[in-house]
């Protein structure tokens, strides 16, 4: 027998899914609460009960994809076997893939929300914090933060150039996993 508590994480889950794919189909114009509910197989009242209102509903998506990504530089993190530039370049080019993949997601995790941004500023805090652990890895703590801000805007303009059709190969010669490579290329270089 199911308790209210799972069946009711059961059916958050559900409404986060179902608000997911609708974001990936149309950006956050395309989620609206009722149908939200009607995707997930709910009442198109269902999502009030769990969510305050659309932006609490797309804070939580954005919060999720954080969490995602703060997991999987946390396992290259820790990994003993892989050198951190290795570690470094998959991350940055996780990033990327998220961009390509789920446009609309990727700029929701990196927007301000109307409500309480406390839950999105956690996740995305411990996803970077797991990043600079491997930028110390390669600079040391002194610089870590300096070229871990490097590192961030230069992946998120190579993405937002990418997405808007500006970085292609054909007009500037270089792929995006090549400026990866680059910017990874400036820490061997500092002084």
């Amino acid at each position: 027998m199911i308790s209210r508590v799972d069946s009711a994480a059961a059916t958050r889950r559900d409404l986060l899914a179902a608000a997911a794919e609708l974001l990936d189909q149309g950006g956050p114009e395309a989620v609206t609460l009722r149908e939200v509910g009607a995707r997930a197989g709910l009442s198109r009242g269902a999502p009030y009960r769990h969510f305050a209102d659309k932006e609490s509903l797309l804070t939580e998506i954005a919060a999720a994809a954080w969490d995602r990504i703060g997991d999987a530089v946390r396992g290259l993190r820790v990994d003993p076997e892989r050198p951190a530039e290795d570690k470094l370049r998959e991350a940055l080019t996780g990033l990327i893939a998220v961009g390509r993949r789920q446009p609309h997601l990727y700029r929701l995790m990196f927007t301000t929300p109307a409500g309480d941004p406390s839950v999105l500023i956690r996740a995305a805090e411990r996803s970077q914090d797991e990043f600079l652990a491997i930028v110390t890895e390669l600079t040391g703590a002194a610089d870590a933060y300096r070229f871990g801000a490097l590192l961030m805007t230069g992946v998120h303009g190579i993405i937002g150039m990418e997405l808007s059709g500006h970085l292609t190969v054909e007009k500037w010669r270089i792929s995006a996993e090549e400026l990866v490579d680059t910017l990874i290329g400036l820490l061997g270089n500092r002084g």
